[in-house]
């Protein structure tokens, strides 16, 4: 080779080196530590794609850019705890087609880390011989399964009652004995996997989809959860008389509601488990504290240590592959913490937080899910197509750790001035307040961070001069805030358009409305993930055809033409949804609402209300079909005809 060639070639490797480091993240990430952490509190990583991810090709590398084993790097930056799914036989019952694409075969492997005994069994040696706790998660299908969905696995397709129920236990002692022989034997297991309507359905299933749908009920599920925990109880009198703890998870981390009504029915029932497990994704869930509170309400309630099994959140808005991604632009405004890799370290510091705060040290820790899936042909959700979680990982696109990782370890480093997020707040911070009513700021608003997060932030306000609220006009306000200089807001008093006191139904209630038809369709939902703004919405939702019309009558109004406006998104499919007005002294009108799926927010408009009393009635009107649901927010009931 000769030096010009050489000098070339160099150039050209430069260059490459050049652009692979400009595609990873390289900034740092500032991380708070989170004082009194137990040296055994669990940082674990759900790995289970790992296995079919490096057989596609996926390579890892340290934060020093050199090739290294994943799960040495993850244990490097603080990892303690792996969770390994396991499906009792991952492979197509027929083929798969969608959208009139054969994706897949009758026969072939399911795809999504095709999570076989095999599979689960190497992973937890190479977790093991690291030194890695190792929590089993069984989900007792072929397949994903989740709350949407616990298809029974198709060897068990024809077994019902004692038959299936001994099926479980045979199987998960089975489980349990393989991974015994093999010197993997896992430290917890987990019995099923988001069991918020029951396992193996129909036999197992809580709810019903259709009137005359068969299910077993509660006593079918609580029938079958026993067998599977029978059988890891029987295990352990066989080794010495151990105590494998056993988790019980179900999703919806911050719906206190289900929680209290699953574990409420396994109290009564006399189920016996250790752990209560948690899924929480915040762009689905909603905020930290909502967690906290629940997290507080079931440790509390059961006297169980609780864990979040799964959590997870985006890096970056980038695609990996050309599938669509669970989390888009959208998904980072829920509890607004952004989509960089310093958002994604500050998140999952604070939930590190909330759950060693849980009280009487019954936090035990959190699992986050898939850091290392990723987007590599052939290591998709399921066989042919591509990975929907690969801005998600704890690595970039090629495989390189991101600073976001080394959170799990430098939680427990003593803090740094410089790790202390500062408060940027708006400065003036504006706020709005209605001419010639009363009004008090709100205690607490979500501000930002330096560390890309948003949080709650307790302001203790100055006392507001109630002559500046008598007239149109503007005054500011001081406030102060524990740790952090004072916040001024710019308070703009206003003529009150909006005849609506709480448009986003963020007082939790549906006070001031009647419901009428099936009055158990409508709930003031709690989850910003569904709100157009803020934290609620009104939310409607029914496993059968259902009619509800849910409506607010003003009085004292001024006559005049009228406006009503509200924010609409969900599945769609409704026979009827729309929004009317009647009893205004002109003709009723309404206006079709159509939705077009989760977080599509469109706005619907009645207009031309004539009022010439003092009172009008506006409403929502819908007819759902089975499982219709929908929210519907920021509510708007104005004159057209205001100057």
């Amino acid at each position: 080779m000769n030096r010009y060639k050489r000098v070339i070639l160099a150039m050209v490797a430069l260059a490459a080196m050049s652009a692979a480091i400009a595609a990873r993240p390289q900034s740092a990430v500032t991380v708070q530590e989170v004082p009194d952490l137990p040296a055994g509190f669990i940082m674990g990583a759900d790995v289970s794609t790992l296995d079919q991810v490096e057989h596609a090709g996926g390579k890892f590398y340290n934060e020093d850019g050199l090739a290294q084993d994943a799960l040495a790097i993850l244990k490097h930056d603080g990892v303690n705890w792996i969770r390994l799914r396991l499906w009792h036989t991952p492979l197509n019952p027929a083929d798969v087609v969608v959208n009139g694409k054969t994706l897949s075969h009758k026969g072939d492997p399911v795809g999504g880390g095709n999570n076989d005994l095999a599979t689960t069994v190497r992973l937890a040696q190479r977790a093991k011989a690291l030194g890695l706790k190792v929590l089993l998660d069984i989900h007792y299908s072929d397949f994903w399964a989740d709350p949407e969905k616990q298809t029974k696995p198709a060897a068990w397709q024809d077994l019902h009652g004692a038959a299936l129920q001994q099926a479980v236990y045979q199987y998960t002692a089975s489980v349990m004995q393989t991974l015994e022989d093999a010197h993997a034997t896992p430290d917890m297991v987990q019995v099923g996997n988001e069991l918020n309507g029951g396992m193996l359905w129909p036999d197992g299933k809580t709810w019903r989809e259709a009137k005359d749908a068969f299910i077993g009920g509660d006593d079918g599920f609580v029938a079958l959860m026993k067998q599977g925990i029978a059988a890891i109880r029987a295990n352990d009198q066989q080794h010495g008389n151990r105590h494998t703890p056993i988790a019980v998870h179900l999703a919806n981390g911050t719906s206190n509601e289900l929680y209290r009504r699953v574990f409420d029915l396994f109290t009564r029932n006399q189920v016996d488990y250790d752990i209560i497990g948690l899924s929480y994704y915040p762009y689905l869930h909603g905020g930290i504290e909502d967690l906290r509170t629940n997290m507080d309400d079931i440790a509390f309630r059961y006297r169980k240590p609780v864990a979040v099994l799964e959590v997870s959140y985006a890096w970056t808005l980038d695609n990996g592959d050309k599938f669509a991604n669970i989390f888009g632009p959208e998904s980072q405004k829920v509890i607004g913490y952004k989509a960089t890799v310093q958002g994604q370290a500050s998140l999952i510091r604070d939930v590190i937080d909330a759950v060693n705060k849980v009280p009487a040290q019954r936090g035990l820790g959190l699992f986050y899910w898939e850091p290392a899936w990723l987007p590599v042909a052939g290591a998709g959700w399921r066989t042919g197509e591509g990975n929907g979680w690969d801005n998600q990982t704890l690595f970039d696109f090629s495989g390189h750790a991101l600073p976001s990782l080394a959170v799990f370890r430098r939680v427990r480093e003593p803090a740094r001035a410089d790790d202390a997020p500062k408060l940027l707040a708006p400065n003036p911070l504006p706020l709005t307040a209605w001419a010639g009513e009363n009004w008090v700021p709100p205690s607490t608003l979500r501000l930002p961070f330096s560390d890309d997060a948003e949080r709650p932030v307790y302001i203790d306000w100055a006392d507001v001069p109630t002559a500046k609220l008598a007239q149109v006009g503007q005054f500011q306000l001081t406030g102060d805030v524990s740790g952090q200089p004072p916040i001024i807001a710019l308070v703009n008093v206003v003529p009150r358009r909006n005849q609506f006191v709480d448009p986003g139904f963020e007082n939790g209630t549906l006070d001031g409305w009647v419901i009428t038809g099936d009055k158990g369709v409508v709930s003031n939902e709690r989850n910003p993930g569904n709100a157009h703004s803020g934290q609620q919405s009104l939310h409607y939702w029914l496993g059968q055809p259902f009619s509800a019309t849910v409506s607010h009558t003003f009085s004292k109004l001024q006559p005049g033409n009228y406006v009503f406006k509200a924010w609409s998104a969900g599945g769609g499919g409704e026979k009827n949804l729309s929004l009317f007005a009647k009893d205004c002294g002109g003709p009723t009108r309404s206006a079709a609402m159509s939705n077009n799926g989760w977080q599509q927010w469109h706005q619907f408009a009645v207009t031309g209300i004539k009022v010439t009393g003092d009172q009008c009635t506006v409403g929502i009107q819908i007819d759902g079909q089975t499982g219709n649901w929908g929210n519907v927010d920021d509510l708007d009931f104005s004159r057209e005809d205001a100057s």
